[in-house]
């Protein structure tokens, strides 16, 4: 996969913009980059407790993408298992951090790591099975290795 510098962001009300934009379908498209995915997961986790992300995170994303003109197809938009391995990352990320920390450290922080890379699934999954139809819909177990 092609190496990509991360974004990074410079202050955490950035984080929380693209958090609550998120939330409320506010977001330009061309804001949600793949950092500002991570970036969304990290703020809901840390600072919006009343959302319960594994239910609600994928109506979340499904109504923002189709707020820009998105489609939620076999081919485009929604993908459950990415989504799931993503937020089970980011988890991982956070939980071994310090929660007092400045949001926009610790998101930065996070895109430095295996779990902030694009590639991050593709250490678990063959882009046959990740890429497949099924994967979109719904959450199916990696063929290369055991997530952590």
């Amino acid at each position: 996969m092609t190496e990509y510098r991360p974004r990074f962001f410079r202050s955490d009300a950035e984080i929380e913009h693209l958090g609550e934009g998120l939330v409320a379908c506010i977001l330009q498209r061309s804001e949600w980059t793949h950092e500002a995915h991570l970036a969304a997961t990290a703020y809901l986790l840390l600072r919006r407790p009343d959302i319960d992300l594994d239910e609600q995170l994928p109506g979340i994303i499904r109504r923002f993408n189709e707020s820009v003109g998105g489609v939620n197809s076999d081919t485009e938009g929604y993908h459950e298992t990415i989504t799931r391995v993503f937020l089970d990352g980011v988890r991982l990320f956070l939980a071994e951090g310090n929660p007092a920390d400045p949001l926009h450290e610790v998101v930065n922080e996070l895109l430095l790591t295996p779990m902030g890379r694009r590639d991050w699934p593709l250490r678990f999954y063959s882009p046959e099975r990740l890429f497949s139809v099924e994967a979109r819909r719904r959450f199916i177990t990696p063929d290369i290795a055991v997530l952590p």
